[in-house]
Parts: structure tokens; C-alpha cells; sequence
């Protein structure tokens, strides 16, 4: 469609800059005003609230996304959700280790990210680590793993999304939408966190139709995508040390944008803070989780936003699998975490109280 739009000195991979840009300002924006994280779903103090906030961006997310399918005007028959040979093992210890990693962290690589925003230099760290991690799992040192990995295949033939089963797409993103949304009107969660959360929820069905029908260029193809940070967030490193090499895409533009718009509204609402480590000990957990994160986004194939509030949508089996691994991943560091708090005195060091995200 991109070369109909009139456009003569601008490409559509340039085009992509300027709205991954927008796209990062507004979830930047949104994101901060509602706290939004997996990791505050799953085991914050205020988790059945932050869940509500969370399922409503889903169930828009997923009714906005099929919508866009019904129309004809993105496709995801193609894309790697769903491979007819879903690498299992990489899924599910990748999501696992992402879990675990994110508890680690306090916080998903999406809320890092707006907390980087907002002057939590914990957060521009582990972003940094997660960045060379992932890039490392990628293309580096740490590549044949992920080869290795994802040699483990299950074969699935023509079943690689809920599409395919009885009653089709329309009944089972109704299911997800219908139930997402019953959870989140009796969470308890306020009616503006909920209202932003459904706005974060419609940038996901955005993104996908503006990178795969808006800007899709026949003679300049870009990628198909929509709220992601794991190959972001290894573009953005790669572009910041090799940016006369690499031209800018929406990947990068995405990420800057999303610490633009977490910058703007921390310093609009006075929340703007600079924080860091207290000590080595939480320098080192912070690190871990890094780590984990940043192998474990790359072997699932995606994060909490990636294959979670953009990859569901799709309906895709792949990324049912990845988010029900995180989260997995994640209550069971948190169930550690809390066992290694409550040990015996004399049988650990002692706690350091924990910063709030």
C-alpha cells in the first residue's frame, strides 16, 4: 500500500522510523501512568489490580489485531508464530528463564525500559546487559545454543494457531477478549489505569497494520511487526554502535520512543527520579536477571509484550506456550526469592530491603 500514498523521497523503511517513534511515545506515555507489567501482575503486592490493567490491553489487543484479519488487511499465515515446527525446548526454557529473569529485575523488559525513562539507573543497566545478551544469543558467542536449542522441534503441521480448531479465529478471540475482560472489571483496578490500559491495547493491532499494510512496500519490504523489545532492544545496540553502517528501523525508533514518552510524563506528573543500586549484592541480582532475560527472550522467541500482548492476538499456539513459560518461570523465582527471605537467620545473610520499581 506505501507506494500509493504518494511518497517519493521517502522509503517505507523510513517511514517505519517516524511510527515506531509515535508508537514508543504513546505506550512510553501510557505505560507510565499505569505502572503496566507482567511481573506486577504475577507477584506485586497489588497484583490482582495490576492483572486487570494488564488483560484488558490483551482482550483489545486481541480484538483489535483479529479485527484487522477479518478485514484482509494483515495476515499471519507467514509469520514465524506459526511455524509448522514449534521448538519447544527453546520456548520453554527460554520462557522460563525470561521469568525468572523479570522477578530478579522487578520488572519486564517493557517496564524497565519506561522506568529508564523515568531516571532508575538500575533499569538503564539491566537494559544495557539484556541488549548484549540478546545480541550475543542472536548472532554471537551464544548463537549455537539457540541453534541447538531450537533444533528440538515438534512437528504441529497445519495446528499452529486456535484458528484452526473448532468454531475458528472469531470464537476464540472472543473467548480470550470476553474472559480477559471479565477478570479486569472485577479486579478491582481503577477506571483510568483500566482506560490506559486499553488504549496500550490498541497500539498492538496499530503497529501490526501500520508496519504490514500501511507501509508494506512490494519493492522494499519491511518486517511485519508490532510492541516488541528483545530484537529491539539488540537492533538499538547494534544502531548505537554502528549507526553509519546501520540505518535506523522501527525496532530502535520504538525503543527511543517509549523512553521519550516515560521521560515526558515522569517530569510532567514530578515522578522524575535518579535511582541505583544500593549495594553489590543487588547489583549482582540485577545482573543475573539481565542475563536471563536476554537469553531467554532470544530461545522464546519473545517477551512479555513480544509474544505476550502482541504475539496472543495472533492467535498463535507459539505464543501461548512462550507467555505461559514466563509466567511459570516468574511465580517460581518469586517462590524462591520468598523461601530464601524466610530462612532461618543464622542459615543466610541478612535481607536488604528491596527498592520499589
Amino acid at each position: 500500500m506505501f507506494e500509493t500514498l504518494g511518497f517519493e523521497d521517502t522509503t517505507a523503511r523510513e517511514a517505519s522510523v517516524l511510527f515506531g517513534l509515535g508508537l514508543g511515545l504513546a505506550f512510553g506515555v501510557l505505560a507510565q501512568l499505569t505502572r503496566f507489567c507482567l511481573r506486577r501482575a504475577l507477584v506485586g503486592d497489588d497484583r490482582r489490580a495490576a492483572m486487570g490493567v494488564w488483560l484488558t490491553a490483551l482482550a483489545v489487543a486481541v480484538i483489535g489485531t483479529q479485527a484487522a484479519v477479518a478485514a484482509g488487511w494483515i495476515g499471519f499465515g507467514d509469520h514465524r508464530f506459526m511455524a509448522a515446527e514449534l521448538p519447544v525446548a527453546a520456548i520453554v526454557l527460554g520462557g522460563l528463564a525470561f521469568g525468572a529473569g523479570m522477578v530478579l529485575t522487578r520488572g519486564c523488559v517493557s517496564r524497565l525500559t519506561v522506568l529508564a525513562g523515568g531516571g532508575n539507573l538500575r533499569a538503564v543497566l539491566v537494559l544495557l546487559v539484556f541488549a548484549v545478551t540478546a545480541h550475543a544469543t542472536l548472532k554471537g558467542v551464544l548463537a549455537p545454543l539457540r541453534t541447538g536449542l531450537g533444533s528440538l522441534t515438534l512437528e504441529t503441521g497445519s495446528f499452529t494457531s486456535l484458528a484452526t480448531l473448532p468454531g475458528g479465529a472469531a470464537l476464540w478471540a472472543g473467548l480470550i477478549a470476553g474472559g480477559a475482560l471479565l477478570y479486569a472489571l472485577r479486579s478491582g483496578a481503577a477506571p483510568l489505569p483500566l482506560a490506559g490500559a486499553a488504549v496500550i491495547g490498541l497500539l498492538v493491532p496499530l503497529g501490526w497494520v501500520g508496519t504490514g499494510f500501511v507501509l508494506f512496500d512490494e519493492f522494499e519490504p519491511i518486517a511485519m511487526e508490532s510492541l516488541s523489545f528483545t530484537s529491539p532492544m539488540s537492533e538499538t545496540l547494534f544502531f548505537t554502535v554502528a549507526s553509519s553502517a546501520v540505518p535506523a528501523g522501527f525496532g530502535p525508533a520504538l525503543v527511543g520512543g517509549v523512553v521519550l514518552g516515560a521521560l515526558t510524563a515522569s517530569l510532567l506528573r514530578g515522578q522524575f527520579q535518579w535511582q541505583s543500586f544500593e549495594n553489590a549484592a543487588q547489583t549482582g541480582r540485577y545482573l543475573a536477571g539481565a542475563a536471563l532475560m536476554g537469553v531467554g527472550g532470544v530461545l522464546a522467541g519473545g517477551c512479555t509484550l513480544g509474544a505476550g500482548l502482541s504475539g496472543i492476538p495472533t492467535l498463535s499456539l507459539a505464543a501461548l506456550l512462550v507467555l505461559t513459560a514466563i509466567a511459570l518461570g516468574g511465580v517460581a523465582m518469586n517462590a524462591a526469592l520468598v523461601r530464601a527471605a524466610s530462612a532461618p537467620a543464622g542459615s543466610r545473610p541478612t535481607r536488604q530491603a528491596q527498592p520499589a520499581e
